[in-house]
């Protein structure tokens, strides 16, 4: 195991003045955003879609790690069928850009769901029993949500098909020779220890889609780059609007990150004990 860090300092030891100098700046920041009219305006405007943000991160992100850990187990399937679809899946995905699949979720997919969906109740509606919904039935915030849902499951499912595999295969068997059901060995002797291999990569991912969500903007959808983009375009403040979304920005991910290092922090002093 690799040894257990002093609180505060690097994997080599090295204290955090990169920390230091980051938190210098942001202290700067804040008393320009209170000393000064216009950015503390622009401040307000722009953390009105943090409360977005938080919403289309976290519902993206649980939904993508729901859909993810089916596909891994979809591709760790004794069945080549499962196998094939799932690696198919993750392949196809992981190779379009996320603003692309954005596009094609929310003017592509939204419609074809609506016509399905339309297909299928068709005796019902004829009976007048309910009515056919409308593409704008599905809001853009929702169709950016599930397209960072299907973008993000593929990567999320190699995290677990990884931390997984991760796992000593003679545990498994002496799970069987105990008896264990394929859900109880999974859940009582792969899962509480993939999941320590897993949690570094699925925060990192976390981390990202805090990023990628800002790409929800160019559905109108009301995050903080859209309240930027918004202010920024009516005032034409561009330096002062998109200095404070990208400062917005930068506490979110730098506390996440911090948050991540210490739950690893604390995981390799559970495993020193």
């Amino acid at each position: 195991m690799a040894p257990v860090q002093p609180s505060g300092t690097t994997e080599k030891g090295d204290y955090p003045w990169w920390l230091v100098a980051l938190l210098a700046i942001a202290g700067i920041l804040a008393a320009v955003i209170v000393a000064n009219d216009i950015f503390a305006q622009v401040f307000t405007v722009v953390v009105k879609g943090i409360g977005v943000t938080v919403f289309v991160t976290l519902t993206g992100f649980a939904l993508a790690t729901v859909l993810g850990l089916g596909v891994a187990l979809m591709a760790l399937s004794e069945h080549v069928v499962l196998r094939q679809v799932a690696r198919f899946y993750t392949e196809v995905i992981r190779g379009v850009p996320i603003l692309v699949l954005l596009f094609y979720i929310a003017f592509v997919g939204a419609p074809a769901l609506v016509v399905t969906v339309n297909f299928l109740a068709s005796p019902v509606i004829a009976a007048g029993w309910v009515e056919p919904i409308v593409v704008r039935d599905i809001s853009l915030m929702w169709r950016a949500i599930i397209a960072l849902m299907i973008g993000y499951s593929a990567f999320i499912a190699e995290v677990f098909r990884a931390g997984i595999l991760s796992v000593d295969k003679g545990q498994i068997e002496a799970a069987k020779a105990l008896g264990l059901s394929r859900y109880q060995r999974f859940r009582l002797v792969v899962f509480p220890q993939a999941i320590r291999v897993i949690l570094p990569p699925l925060g990192n991912d976390f981390v990202a889609m805090v990023k990628d969500s800002s790409l929800v903007s160019v559905l109108g959808v009301a995050d903080i780059t859209q309240m930027g983009k918004v202010y920024a375009s009516g005032s034409f403040r561009f330096f002062e609007t998109y200095s404070i979304v990208a400062y917005v920005y930068l506490i979110l991910t730098v506390g996440l990150s911090l948050a991540l290092r210490a739950l690893e922090r604390r995981l390799r002093r559970a495993d020193t004990r």
